[in-house]
């Protein structure tokens, strides 16, 4: 059984083309990333509202798009692609998945897997941030 994350990208990123990790620059995900490697999990990836699921050494160029303002079918038809991508890493029904990310990256994709994890799932923004500095600091 594989330990994989997931983490949703952010608005905010580089002005340039860069490898997906380095390519969002918000506090949250830079966080998140950190928080997953002290993971130590088998694998890491970034669910992101343009390109579907990213490798962390993946290089795209920045973008404006969120799932947060994508229809529902849009929305569904973006998590289709993510699975079937995802399927090629992982088993879907016996690897365990930490998710980071929030309701509209996730709601979609909870029905594919069977066994997941949503750590800070209910937070708020602030709280996120403050409960990820915790357990960075520990």
């Amino acid at each position: 059984m594989k330990r994989i994350v997931l983490i949703s990208c952010v608005k905010t990123k580089l002005d340039h083309p860069a490898k997906a990790e380095n390519l969002y620059i918000s506090d949250l995900f830079v966080k998140n990333l950190a928080y997953a490697r002290k993971l130590k999990p088998d694998l890491i990836f970034i669910l992101s509202a343009k390109y579907g699921l990213l490798k962390l050494n993946d290089r795209i160029a920045p973008y404006e798009k969120t799932l947060n303002q994508m229809p529902f079918q849009e929305r569904r038809a973006w998590a289709s692609g993510v699975i079937s991508d995802l399927s090629k890493y992982a088993d879907l029904d016996q690897d365990e998945f930490i998710i980071l990310a929030g309701n509209k990256y996730r709601e979609f994709l909870l029905p594919y897997m069977r066994n997941y994890k949503i750590p800070f799932e209910g937070l708020s923004f602030g709280n996120q941030l403050k409960a990820l500095k915790k357990v960075l600091d520990s």
